[in-house]
């Protein structure tokens, strides 16, 4: 069929790969707090009661979600998987490792 990816031997390369983006943990992304968040006063000012400063500061003052948030660290990326590095329609989970 057109358009379809064909199964053949898997490489040393791929195998290296797999091996890559499964250990020690999957994938090539984590998430860490940048605050401590050891105690009760750590977690009053991460949520709430103390998240509510910073909420009402960005209200007031959009461009302050810069300052308080991580909003100019972070991107989306969104994929049907449909069209994927020359691999074609592999779909949204197996076009994951590629997101990442």
């Amino acid at each position: 069929m057109e358009g379809e990816i064909k199964k053949t031997a898997r490489s040393d390369l791929d195998e290296a790969a797999l091996y890559f983006h499964k250990h020690p943990r999957p994938g090539k992304l984590e998430i860490q707090a940048t605050k401590p968040l050891g105690n009760q006063r750590d977690l009053a000012l991460a949520y709430s009661p103390g998240v509510a400063a910073p909420c009402l500061e960005i209200r007031d003052n959009p461009a302050a979600a810069a300052d308080y948030t991580a909003r100019a660290n972070l991107v989306g990326v969104v994929s049907n998987g449909s069209a994927v590095l020359g691999l074609g329609n592999i779909g949204p989970l197996a076009s994951k490792p590629v997101m990442e």
